[in-house]
């Protein structure tokens, strides 16, 4: 993460040298001038050379870099935070106190399309307000889109489908109000991370959920799973029963038959989403449960791309979420390019 975080840090030193980064993002002058020598002022190369020669800056070049680092992610946060309070609506869409959502609208004239994302927690824990990212929201508004994030019943006092069941009422709910919204109806994009990636696969491959909400895969243009690990539930509970027995035992119990139902690949036979963009960092049990979804989705005739990001482990799967919507991370061009293609715009 530090190495990561240096090379950002980094990226905007190239820039203040080559007078392309903001006031802010300036480091003392004798930093600049040792990244210079180090490293030169080509930007297409710094990232790298940063990488491999951090640690021949000296020590007080690095901690300054640090401190720029926290700096800049704390103003990051606290724009997040900001526009929330500015811009975000919440809005009930059933009676627990859980289905509830945030609503970031874009400003627009016209309706746009609309990312609604569920985040993860072992299906058991997490918010909307601190499991989704701080880039998220402002990133998709800035492409043009809606961006919703939503909170669920949780286990055990709810089931897995009846979490499958939220999300397509959250769902249902947005659409139903999309005049007043400015929804564009024909452009809806659910994305999830963990667990939250395991439920909108679900969504987007079994169409009991949206057909009890009322809905079908016309109101859903594709689904965005970020580095699941439980597409094939009896596979997953095999693999990583040591680490994650219980949480998967509490979440789809002891039974197969059980087990099997809310498994988005033995649901990957047509109908499902139009289209999946499955992304996976370096874990063996989300790499080969990803690729496995993948590969069920195109054998039944769904558009499916897999894509692997560097990050192991759960330091990487939870930069995966954190971090997408950060222009520096590399799956955020991936996202947007694959959106802006499904989108049309």
């Amino acid at each position: 993460m530090r190495t990561t975080r240096m090379i950002i840090a980094g990226l905007a030193v190239c820039g203040a040298v080559t007078a392309m980064a903001q006031e802010r993002a300036r480091l003392p002058a004798e930093c600049r001038q040792e990244i210079v020598r180090l490293c030169g002022t080509d930007r297409g190369q710094l990232r790298n050379c940063m990488a491999e020669k951090r640690d021949e800056l000296s020590a007080s070049c690095r901690q300054s870099l640090r401190e720029r680092v926290q700096a800049n992610r704390g103003d990051a946060q606290r724009e997040a935070r900001q526009s929330l309070r500015q811009g975000a609506q919440e809005i009930a869409y059933g009676s627990d106190p859980l289905q509830k959502l945030d609503f970031h609208p874009v400003s627009t004239e016209r309706p746009a399309p609309l990312v609604l994302f569920v985040h993860g927690g072992g299906w058991q824990r997490g918010d909307k307000r601190n499991a989704t990212g701080e880039f998220k929201a402002p990133h998709y508004n800035g492409q043009g889109y809606h961006f919703a994030s939503i909170n669920y019943r949780l286990v055990p006092d709810a089931t897995v489908e009846q979490q499958a069941a939220d999300v397509a009422a959250a769902l249902a709910k947005l659409l139903a109000e999309a005049d007043r919204l400015k929804i564009d109806r024909s452009r809806v994009v659910l994305m999830g991370h963990s667990a939250g990636a395991h439920l909108v696969a679900l969504v987007g491959t079994d169409p009991q959920y949206l057909r009890g909400a009322g809905l079908s895969y016309r109101d859903v243009k594709g689904v965005i799973p970020l580095d699941g690990a439980a597409y094939d539930v009896p596979a997953q509970m095999d693999e990583n029963a040591r680490l994650m027995g219980d949480t998967y035992k509490q979440a789809f119990g002891t039974g197969p038959a059980r087990q099997k139902a809310l498994s988005p690949t033995h649901h990957a036979a047509a109908p499902n989403a139009p289209a999946f963009l499955i992304l996976h960092v370096q874990r063996r049990d989300g790499t080969a449960q990803s690729k496995g979804l993948g590969e069920a989705l195109r054998k039944g005739g769904t558009d499916a791309t897999v894509q692997g990001f560097e990050g192991r482990g759960l330091q990487g799967h939870a930069e995966i979420n954190r971090r997408l919507g950060d222009p520096d991370y590399p799956a955020t061009p991936v996202v947007d390019a694959w959106l802006k293609k499904l989108f049309g715009g």
